[in-house]
This record gives C-alpha cells, structure tokens and sequence, in this order.
C-alpha cells in the first residue's frame, strides 16, 4: 500500500509532471484533483520579512 502512494505522488513531483503530461502519462485533470485533494495549510504559514532576510547575507 506505501509503494502505491508513493508512486500515485511521484507521478505529481513537479520536477517531473511537464515531462508526464507531455507524454500523456497523466491528465490535467488527474494532476488537478490531485492538488485540490491537498490540504490547506495556510495556518502554518510563516510570513517572510525580506529585509531581514538580506541583514543576514
């Protein structure tokens, strides 16, 4: 059962998704219910201050 989901999540790794959809291993429309079936996690959301970011370079 691991195996098969590891498998179903690999086929969305967006280091290869471009290269399955243009060879028609998966949809759009298979690659857009897997991202709509993904959590919100918005609330662990950690905003950003880009100038301090830059004080520690």
């Amino acid at each position: 059962m691991k195996l098969r989901l590891a498998l179903e999540e690999k086929l969305l790794d967006v280091r290869v998704r471009d290269r399955l959809l243009a060879e028609n291993k998966i949809s759009k429309e298979d690659m857009k219910k897997y991202i709509d079936s993904l959590p919100d996690d918005t609330k662990n959301a950690v905003p950003l201050d880009h100038e301090e970011n830059n004080k520690l370079q």
